[in-house]
This record gives C-alpha cells, sequence and structure tokens, in this order.
C-alpha cells in the first residue's frame, strides 16, 4: 500500500522519512498517487557542489563518478557530508489516478522538493555532464509522492534559468514574510543584511526585501571578495555592498558597525560552514536570523546564540511557503539586476567554487 509521503519506497532503515533513509526504493512502477518524471536535469544545492569539489581537488570526471556513486547507492541524490540535495526537472510521463498534483503526462515541471527525498535513478552514466557546474544534464527517471510539490516550467524562461530560481524559491518568500512582520511591529527603517548576497537565493533575498519593504528596507549585501562586491553593486540590489568573511564573527560585527550597526534581519545565504556566530553577532536585540543555506550547524546556532546571551530569533529555511515559486519567478521577470545575476551564475564554472 502506498503511503502519501512516500513510506513505501522506504527501504532501509524501516519507519524513517524518505529524507532520513539510508536507500529508497527508486524503481519505475508507480503507486496510484505517485508520479514518474523523465529527468533531464538535475541541479546539486550549492552547499552539496562545493564540498564534492572540493573534496575531489576539482577535478571534473571524479566529481561525476561521486554523484553518480551516490545516487546509486542511496536510490536519490544525497550527499553523506552536507546532507544535502538539490532539485530537478523533467517531464511527467506517467501520472496516478490518485495523484493530487494535477500533472498530466508530457508537462515540463521542475520538483520544489529535495532530491534528498526523491527516488532517483540515472540511466546515462552523466556522460553530458563534465562535473564542472552545479546543473547536471542527464537521463533517467524519478518518483514524486502525493505530498510532493512541483511547478509546471514556464515557456517564457529558458529551463536552465527557471530551474536555478526555482532552486531557491523559498528564500525571497520567506524574506518577504518575515519582513513584512517586522514592518508592521516596528517604526521607521528596518535594515536587513544578506551573507553570501551575489548568489542565487542571496540575490533574491535583496530583491524581495526591497520589494516589500521599500524604501523602509536598508540593505546590506555582504560578499565575500571585491570581484563580488563590484559585480553586485554594479546591480543596485544593495543600498550598501561590503566584501567579509562571513565565518568571521568579530570581523564581520565590526564592518556592519562600521556601516550603519547591526541588522534587524540577517539572511545566511553563504554556502560553507561556520557562519553561525557571525551571523549572531551581526544581528541586533530582539531581531531575526533565518539560515537559508544547506551548511548551517543548527546545534552551532542555538549553542552560540545561548553562549553570547543574543536575544535573536532564528529561522530554519525550510524551502517551502507557499506561493514561493511563483514569487520567485515574478521577481526574475521583473528585476533585471536579478536577472544578471542569474545569468552570470549559469556561465559560473568549477573555478569560481574556490573557496
Amino acid at each position: 500500500m502506498s503511503s502519501p509521503i512516500g513510506l513505501h519506497r522506504v527501504l532501509s532503515p524501516a519507519g524513517v522519512l524518505p529524507q532520513a533513509a539510508q536507500r529508497l526504493d527508486a524503481s519505475p512502477a508507480i503507486a496510484d498517487d505517485e508520479v514518474r518524471l523523465r529527468v533531464e536535469r538535475l541541479n546539486l544545492d550549492a552547499a552539496s557542489y562545493r564540498q564534492l569539489a572540493a573534496e575531489h581537488g576539482g577535478d571534473g570526471e571524479r566529481i561525476r563518478a561521486a554523484v553518480l556513486g551516490i545516487v546509486e547507492a542511496r536510490g536519490k541524490m544525497h550527499n553523506p557530508v552536507t546532507g544535502s540535495g538539490g532539485m530537478l526537472i523533467g517531464t511527467v510521463e506517467a501520472a496516478g489516478p490518485a495523484s493530487p498534483l494535477g500533472l498530466t503526462p508530457g508537462d515540463r515541471v521542475a520538483t520544489l522538493v529535495s532530491l534528498t527525498l526523491t527516488p532517483l535513478r540515472i540511466s546515462d552514466g552523466l556522460r553530458a555532464w563534465d562535473g564542472l557546474g552545479e546543473q547536471v544534464p542527464c537521463a533517467g527517471h524519478a518518483i514524486l509522492f502525493a505530498r510532493s510539490v512541483a511547478a509546471v516550467l514556464p515557456a517564457d524562461l529558458d529551463p536552465r534559468l527557471a530551474l536555478a530560481v526555482l532552486d531557491v524559491c523559498g528564500a525571497p518568500a520567506l524574506v518577504r514574510r518575515t519582513l513584512t512582520g517586522l514592518l508592521e511591529r516596528r517604526d521607521g527603517p528596518v535594515r536587513v543584511a544578506v551573507l553570501g548576497a551575489a548568489g542565487k537565493s542571496g540575490s533574491l533575498a535583496l530583491a524581495a526585501a526591497r520589494d516589500t519593504g521599500g524604501a523602509r528596507a536598508v540593505t546590506l549585501g555582504v560578499v565575500r571578495d571585491a570581484a563580488e562586491a563590484a559585480l553586485l553593486a554594479g546591480t543596485g540590489l544593495a543600498g550598501t555592498v561590503v566584501a567579509g568573511d562571513a565565518r568571521d564573527a568579530v570581523g564581520l560585527a565590526a564592518l556592519l558597525d562600521a556601516h550603519g550597526g547591526p541588522a534587524d534581519l540577517t539572511v545566511v545565504c553563504v554556502d560553507v560552514p561556520g557562519c553561525e556566530h557571525a551571523a549572531i553577532l551581526a544581528t541586533a536585540p530582539g531581531g531575526t536570523v533565518v539560515f537559508f543555506s544547506m551548511a548551517t550547524s543548527f546545534p552551532a546556532a542555538a549553542l552560540g546564540a545561548e553562549g553570547l546571551a543574543a536575544d535573536v530569533t532564528m529561522l530554519i529555511g525550510n524551502g517551502y511557503v507557499p506561493g514561493h515559486a511563483g514569487y520567485a519567478l515574478a521577481l526574475l521577470r521583473s528585476d533585471s539586476a536579478v536577472r544578471h545575476l542569474f545569468r552570470a551564475r549559469l556561465e559560473h564554472r568549477l573555478a569560481d567554487w574556490a573557496a
């Protein structure tokens, strides 16, 4: 008997949800409430790809073999080091009569659930992928459950661009929701700091802050180096752009002090570990930190805030907010700066992932 949350696909260990499973059943036969997709492209999440690239010394063939090995061993793309996966695009091959997702054969869709819980089988050995970027052209199939989420790809956008946006579409929606609450509770401006502001989720977070708060949202984008600072400054997405190490808690706090003080809302979009304490110190008492990064150590965040006696609210960016896909795509269509950054991102190669 099938389960709407995919319990019937769990091979080991018994009794856990698909995301926590060590191995899933990725067989192509579908239950009445499942959907099978013909996969054309994976989008590995940034933290997972960076870890794989570092572990394998930038060797594309070894990175490709590692991804293949993970999928073959686990029946899903679930990086055992970062615990993260990504998402995919594909075409609906079959939809069970009891599926509530509203998809029909021939629909081209992006999954809005993690690859860490999506049964996946690769059939082409990833031969079309050189291993040197986070988007992975491939052939195979994937399974969606009754409780999965997917979006039909918009006809007016390059599928690669749409995939890149939908991969992080929870970030701008969560920023909009959180910032709206802060604006309602406070008078005057609200300071918003985005760590990793030139990346996919970071640029969308800045765009959402500007869209939501207008002139009341005072934005600061933190990037890793002068080259990213120049790129972001040229878009006008952030009111202030600074280069700094988001892992250096004391240094980052001093940097914010030099540019107006701590933030009321800090959004962490950095895809390397060790940014938890810096984000907490960068946030004003009574403020909010959104951790929208799979590199986050939530024990480090919780214990660090306790040790610093920091009165901050910390949110996990879980990737799902109602209406998140439509809002992210609307920002992409309406904001030329966001489009510029995403198109530049699609051209990035492995060299751009150096630590």
